[in-house]
């Protein structure tokens, strides 16, 4: 092998080090888009997240010019570290996630989505409807669902209604929504925590909310603070431009998440309020 032939291999490796450090950096010369990579909370099963996110990231890429495309997340940590580390550029995190994005990584709030024009949503307490159990109170010596372990809030949300994990009889970490709402109805909990556009899409099937927290800052996209300013607001304009106002755009949000009406711009010291009332489940 000779030398030079070495040389030009070693500093083509680097140079292919370099752009795949960077996963907004250009694509080759002709191609027009930049790449983003969008993460996301593990909201369900990753083949539903799928489903949930393409409609998104499809809109997204047809109003920029970005090559947006989804990674899935296992749970709530690898969501935070896979924004801070750059692994994603863009995430749907929940408020926890991004706070903890925010403290260790200094992400940047970017929007929220909206819900009657709103960025606010609730955490609720879900039973099964006929079971007999008409408010918080009466869970206590019974089995309990709760999300991800790392979701300080779903903790504090049962606090303030009045109970802790050692009222339950047994409590388990089911991950999603949707497994708490099945596991529920199925008898194998009494209760769980869940969103409240979960535990209405699930009201139909037989789920009963007997008891919810105040209105809390809704869960928001947040992107990884080294983002070039003209992606940032390639992708905040496109998100600020999708609401019901046509069918086409409907579908795109009711794809989403069901309770979604639009986004709004928010910022940092909108989720203080979370920041206080985890504040005791955090070691």
């Amino acid at each position: 092998m000779k030398p030079t032939w070495t040389l030009q291999a070693l500093l083509a490796a680097l140079l292919m080090g370099a752009s795949l450090a960077s996963a907004w950096a250009a694509k080759p010369a002709g191609a027009q888009t930049t790449e983003v990579i969008m993460g996301s909370v593990a909201m369900d099963i990753p083949v539903e997240m799928i489903k949930r996110m393409s409609a998104l990231t499809h809109y997204l890429a047809l109003s920029t010019n970005l090559d947006v495309r989804f990674r899935p997340s296992p749970n709530l940590r690898s969501a935070v570290e896979d924004l801070g580390t750059g692994q994603t550029q863009i995430a749907y995190l929940t408020p926890v996630a991004y706070i903890e994005a925010r403290k260790k990584y200094g992400v940047i709030p970017l929007v929220a989505p909206t819900t009657n024009g709103r960025p606010y949503f609730s955490l609720v307490i879900g039973v099964k409807a006929g079971a007999g159990i008409g408010s918080p109170a009466g869970l206590k010596g019974k089995r309990f669902a709760f999300g991800d372990e790392k979701a300080l809030l779903q903790r504090a949300a049962v606090a303030s209604m009045g109970l802790t994990s050692g009222d339950f009889s047994s409590f388990a970490y089911l991950k999603h929504y949707d497994n708490i709402a099945k596991a529920v109805l199925a008898g194998d909990f009494d209760g769980g925590i869940l969103k409240d556009s979960v535990a209405e899409e699930f009201k139909s099937k037989g789920i009963a909310v007997i008891g919810s927290t105040a209105a809390l800052p809704s869960y928001i996209f947040a992107v990884h603070p080294d983002m070039p300013v003209e992606v940032r607001n390639q992708l905040r304009d496109a998100l600020l431009a999708l609401n019901t106002a046509t069918p086409a755009k409907t579908a795109t949000l009711k794809a989403f998440d069901q309770s979604y009406d639009g986004f709004m711009v928010v910022d940092d010291p909108a989720y203080d309020s979370v920041r206080t009332l985890i504040q005791p489940f955090q070691k």
